[in-house]
Order: structure tokens, then sequence, then C-alpha cells
């Protein structure tokens, strides 16, 4: 780990600075790595007390693994990211979104609208939705990409419309076998 600013400093200059649209992504991890070695074991000390040493620093060590593999994603596929970067977030956002709604049991509208940290779930993932949406679509012809962010609570809807076609004691007891 030593080594680690040595090396970073090493491939920002002599191999990466070709690209210097994205080198400002290996900067800003190159930070995060600093302040998160320099301030995060002072955090945890103060707030985690109560744990155990060894779980304690989890978080920490989990860093230092990944670190290192999303700078090498970046200095890789940094411009496929870029370009994907959109495709992504919507797709991750809309099954993100499917997940949290099967794993909090929300299969009518009043289940959802009933805690609010739902809604703010909700409105979080219309939001990459739109911006995933905008991100794709033409910004010289706003005018006919605004229409499209009428998509964004689609799957959401979706999702409401079939959750109760898809209730497993439902299935069984319709005559599934469960094979």
């Amino acid at each position: 780990m030593a080594m680690l600013p040595l090396v970073l400093h090493w491939f920002f200059i002599e191999w990466y600075s070709g690209k210097k649209r994205y080198t400002i992504v290996l900067i800003y991890y190159a930070f995060c790595l600093v302040l998160m070695m320099l301030l995060r074991p002072l955090l945890v000390k103060k707030i985690a007390r109560g744990l155990v040493k060894s779980d304690r620093f989890r978080s920490i060590y989990a860093a230092l693994y990944f670190f290192p593999i999303v700078t090498v994603l970046q200095a890789i596929g940094g411009g496929l990211l870029y370009y994907a970067f959109p495709y992504i977030i919507l797709v991750l956002s809309l099954v993100t979104l499917a997940v949290y709604m099967s794993a909090s049991e929300i299969q009518s509208f009043r289940t959802l609208v009933a805690k609010k940290k739902r809604l703010v779930v909700l409105l979080s993932h219309w939001l990459l939705h739109a911006y995933g949406i905008i991100s794709i679509s033409l910004l010289d012809k706003l005018e006919l990409s605004l229409p499209l962010l009428a998509l964004v609570p689609g799957p959401t809807l979706f999702y409401i419309a079939t959750a109760k076609f898809t209730e497993p004691s439902r299935i069984l007891s319709e005559g599934g076998t469960g094979h």
C-alpha cells in the first residue's frame, strides 16, 4: 500500500496522460483512497466502539479491495463507461427498483405510499430514470425528448399492476407444483 501512490503517479504521468478527460476520475479515486486511509479509522474508532476490533475495520479492508478494482476498470474502460453510463444507470435503476419493491413486498399503490422511506426510494429511482432518459435522448432536440419523461413512472406502474399475478402462494395454489 505504501507503493500505491508512487504507482498511481507513474500511471497518471506516463500511461494515462493521453486521455485527459478521464484522468480526473483517477485523481478522485486517489484522493478518496488517501482520505479514507487517514479519516475513516478515526471515524470507525469513534462510532463503532461496541464492535469487535476485527469487525470495525472491514469497511476499510473492503475499500482497499474495490479502489484498485475501480481504478483498473476506469483505466481500461473509461471511454466505454463514458458512453455507456446513461444505459448502465437506467438498467441498474430498473433492476434495483424491482428488487427493492419485491423485497419490501410492495404489491399495491397503498403499500407503496404507506411509509415515507419507500417514497424517498421511489423518487430517487425516478430521478435516476429521468437522468438516464435525458442522457440517452438528444439534447439538441429537447422538445422531442421531454415527452419521454412521461415514461419515468412506467416501471413502477407495471410492477404494481403485475405483482398480484406473481405471488408465489397464488401460483402454487392454482396447481403449480413448484418444480
